[in-house]
């Protein structure tokens, strides 16, 4: 009996923990979404890692670099606060793969005055000194 109750205490733990790190995920985007949509691509740029190794794939061909792809992002978007459009997300799947990694999987849309665009993307989020922080982004 005492077995039993250990392994329901460690199986609720487990669940507690993967939907604690959920949350923190849909955090991360949701923070990112609404400092994209007040033009601060500083604060936008936070969900990822500040590193020469992240990598932001789109439909123009791979970017290293956070600085790079920080870079990529004001040439593109941050001429005027409505080049930037308003962004929303569609989350359709948040996959914690081990205790560090993370798969999330979805769709983008920016709206403009008069267009709009979207697409999709996945994400790999990794766990970086207690934060999660994307790694590689794929946008299409």
């Amino acid at each position: 009996m005492k077995k039993l109750i250990i392994c329901c205490i460690l199986l609720l733990s487990v669940i507690f923990v993967k939907a604690q790190d959920r949350q923190a995920i849909l955090k991360v985007m949701e923070t990112s979404r609404l400092a994209w949509n007040k033009g601060d691509l500083e604060t936008f740029m936070q969900c990822y890692w500040k590193s020469d190794s992240v990598m932001f794939v789109s439909p123009t061909g791979p970017t290293f670099g956070y600085a790079n792809t920080l870079k990529n992002y004001k040439q593109t978007f941050a001429k005027t606060k409505t080049s930037m459009g308003k962004l929303t997300y569609a989350i359709k799947k948040v996959e914690l793969i081990s205790k560090d990694n993370a798969f999330v999987y979805g769709g983008w849309n920016l709206k403009y005055t008069k267009s709009s665009s979207l697409g999709y993307y996945t994400l790999w989020f990794k766990k970086i000194n207690g934060e999660w922080k994307i790694v590689v982004d794929h946008s299409s």
